[in-house]
């Protein structure tokens, strides 16, 4: 069995490289054999790269999420464009809206996705999408936006119609930890009614993690926990399920499987 842990946050789950290194071995483990390395801003990512860029089977992602939205660094579209060219940066993320915290204004906020949108569009890769409380607009970007490599809502929040149109625009949805809740409905009528095809699992450690490890740091590691919670709601095999979605991942993200 193979899983893609198709979002993690291995620079903040430690700040040292041994440690870092770690997390990945014992992801490998725990069968977790492909991570997509995340990073909130371009400067995390000028220290997280160069650590992991040759560690086996980890991916990277370049962007810059709306959390730095007053901060994006300086030269941040050439460092984007340039990131997009270094070995195993293969996706454009995180990148999107958040309302919730109130980063900057909206307007900012939009900018910056858009301007990131078109990057990923000339650059012919996926994009990997943050939105809170910001629904409505996400949609409506990329309804008109979405590169034609297509992306992923990364620790889907929505209901099942929202997915129903977010699938439409050739997008994926991306379970985290927060599937395993009791109090998630929303979440798992999401998840019975989309395609097989169509579904991502994650970490976004260190953040989400599984309900069968509440009050610990989440890891990569902990990402079959959310598999076999999906497959047992699903009624499937776990094997059989971890299969697809390991297909999915690797659709998207254009690797061998």
């Amino acid at each position: 069995m193979q899983i893609f842990d198709t979002h993690a946050h291995i620079g903040l789950i430690y700040d040292d490289p041994i440690e870092q290194l770690r997390v990945i071995q014992e992801a490998k483990q725990a069968h977790v054999t492909r991570i997509m390395s995340i990073c909130n801003s371009l400067h995390d990512f000028s220290v997280v790269y160069p650590t992991l860029k040759t560690a086996p089977s980890v991916y990277h992602a370049i962007g810059v999420s709306p959390s730095e939205v007053n901060n994006p660094g300086r030269d941040w579209i050439r460092t984007i464009e340039e990131g997009l060219k270094q070995p195993n940066v293969i996706a454009l993320g995180e990148i999107g809206l958040d309302y919730f915290r109130r980063f900057g204004d909206k307007r900012s906020q939009i900018e910056l996705f858009i301007t990131q949108l078109e990057l990923a569009n000339k650059a012919d890769v996926p994009v990997i999408i943050h939105n809170r409380d910001a629904g409505k607009d996400v949609l409506d970007i990329l309804a008109e936006r979405l590169p034609e490599a297509g992306g992923v809502l990364h620790c889907y929040s929505e209901d099942a119609e929202y997915a129903r149109i977010a699938l439409d625009l050739n997008l994926y949805i991306s379970f985290a930890g927060n599937l395993t809740y009791r109090n998630a409905r929303n979440l798992h009528e999401t998840a019975l009614s989309i395609p097989l095809d169509r579904i991502l699992v994650e970490s976004e450690s260190p953040f989400m993690v599984p309900a069968d490890y509440r009050g610990k740091r989440n890891m990569p590691s902990y990402t079959p926990s959310t598999v076999k919670f999906l497959a047992e709601m699903l009624e499937m095999e776990l094997e059989e399920l971890a299969a697809q979605l390991w297909k999915n991942s690797c659709t998207l993200f254009r690797l061998p499987e």
